[in-house]
């Protein structure tokens, strides 16, 4: 849902089409409807009940995204606007006392993994500053996820602590094994969207 939105969001913005952006919309609601949890996260797949990380970091991101751009009227932006909050809440409650997020949300042992840590993050400064979220709850929770994201960049400025490209697996274990990156583009983009969303008036 981040990629679809990306496209058809780019194209509304270039083209003030409003087919756009009401496809993009329409997908969202789509998969809220049918793949989000009732605390508003997602599982890695319907047959695979884990909730990883960037894999949630993906539908973050793109609600994040797509609700910058959709219309205030709009007939679907009440229910993606429910399923973005409800989803911040949830995440808000499993950020680690770190400032990140785990692999696997919900288990506070796995290793701390930055790229959905990353978006995130994303997602927690657009809501603060869009008023889509109460900055008094969620704005200290951006900075410390910010701070904390900082910690992660090594001397020539690649970030540590990546989850590989990953496809599902109901194993538990297997999200535990997964092989840590540097450098890799899948956290590399992210903080960079940080850092415009923070420098966005």
């Amino acid at each position: 849902m981040y990629m679809i939105t990306i496209v058809q969001t780019q194209a509304y913005r270039v083209t003030g089409d409003r087919k756009y952006i009401d496809r993009a919309a329409r997908e969202m609601v789509m998969y809220l409807d049918e793949l989000q949890c009732p605390n508003g996260l997602f599982y890695h797949a319907p047959d695979v009940p884990f909730y990883w990380g960037r894999g949630n970091g993906w539908m973050a991101a793109g609600m994040a995204e797509l609700l910058s751009s959709l219309p205030e009227d709009s007939e679907y932006r009440p229910r993606i606007l429910h399923g973005y909050r409800t989803m911040m809440k949830s995440l808000k409650k499993y950020q680690s006392s770190n400032g990140l997020w785990h692999q696997l949300l919900d288990h506070p042992d796995c290793w701390l993994e930055t790229s959905g840590s990353a978006m995130f993050t994303f997602a927690f400064i657009k809501g603060v500053k869009n008023g889509w979220l109460d900055a008094k709850e969620y704005a200290p929770a951006a900075r410390k996820a910010w701070m904390a994201m900082v910690k992660y960049i090594d001397e020539n400025d690649n970030v540590k602590s990546v989850c590989e490209g990953t496809n599902k697996k109901n194993d538990k274990q297997y999200y535990y094994d997964r092989p840590r990156r540097t450098g890799d583009f899948h956290a590399q983009g992210p903080y960079l969207w940080c850092v415009v969303a923070l420098m966005e008036k």
